[in-house]
């Protein structure tokens, strides 16, 4: 199981009922964080979602309501008593900001990783993080941005007959099971010995300030969840999408049905958009199941048989 909370739901500036953009992933103990606008603190401190335990922050461009909150972020973790390395993703220029921001918080307990402008796949070797594929793709804003395609692998299911078939011994049942191989009294073991057909996966897409582009269906295709700005509800907000590269709600539902996603959640509201509600249907009519952000939102996504 997946667990997510969209800790803000707002574009471009804080407002009494929005903070702004930030997607908290839970998975097997481990956190990940997706942007970290302003109140991105808060709204985790009011979910109980813990600091210490983040290991991954992947930030979409470098606009001040999407990374500000990273400042006041890095120093909590550090008062937390993380020791453990954490890796930071982002577009060009991100080394730079994190520099920047290292002045600021002088002491850190921890070493920050920070990969810049990533290749479109993204391997990350720890213990949990290694059973996520990372996808990236370059978006259409007004400075360079990065959209996030996040896979959770599913080891296939124990076989017991191949194991039994393979003269496997019950020890190394669980071991082989979790994708590890053993050599035991001279004989080499390995996972494919034991484990049957492959399962799919889950898989969670995060595409905000862009224009749509004729590459993201291909990128978001078939996802669990998609994750997109909806930075205008109204459709005679067009102009204003196109001038400020954003997107419309029903410009997100369109991506949205063209990459064949079971759910688009909509965030990343302009401050003037003061009842998102008023507009669902431009992008209900496209793509049904589409449900509005909102701030810490909980959902859950589950692995399928």
């Amino acid at each position: 199981m997946i667990d997510l909370v969209l800790l803000g739901c707002g574009g471009n500036m804080p407002t009494p009922n929005r903070f702004l953009s930030s997607l908290f992933i839970n998975y097997r103990g481990r956190k990940i964080l997706i942007d970290c606008g302003e109140g991105t603190q808060i709204s985790m401190k009011m979910k109980n979602c813990g600091f210490k335990t983040i290991d991954l922050i992947l930030i979409t461009h470098l606009h001040g309501d999407h990374f500000n909150g990273i400042i006041g972020l890095l120093s909590t973790i550090g008062n937390s008593s993380r020791t453990d390395d954490l890796t930071i993703v982002g577009p060009r220029g991100i080394t730079e900001h994190i520099n920047a921001v290292k002045v600021l918080v002088e002491y850190l307990p921890y070493n920050l990783n920070v990969i810049e402008n990533p290749s479109e796949s993204l391997a990350l070797k720890t213990e949990v993080l290694k059973d996520i594929e990372i996808s990236t793709l370059q978006l259409e804003h007004s400075t360079e941005c990065i959209g996030y395609s996040l896979y959770f692998k599913r080891l296939p299911r124990f076989n017991r007959d191949k194991a039994i078939c393979n003269n496997v011994p019950t020890i190394l049942w669980q071991k082989l099971q979790s994708g590890q191989s053993i050599t035991a009294n001279g004989v080499e073991y390995t996972p494919n010995m034991v484990l049957g057909d492959d399962r799919k996966g889950v898989k969670l897409s995060f595409i905000t300030d862009t224009r749509p582009l004729l590459s993201i269906p291909e990128f978001i295709k078939d996802s669990d969840l998609f994750v997109c700005e909806g930075m205008y509800g109204d459709d005679l907000d067009i102009s204003k999408a196109v001038k400020n590269n954003h997107m419309t709600f029903r410009e997100a539902a369109n991506l949205a049905r063209l990459g064949n996603v079971d759910t688009l959640l909509l965030t990343h509201f302009s401050p003037s958009l003061y009842n998102p509600i008023d507009y669902i249907e431009n992008a209900s009519s496209v793509f049904k199941n589409t449900i509005l952000g909102e701030d810490r939102l909980e959902l859950s996504l589950n692995f399928k048989d």
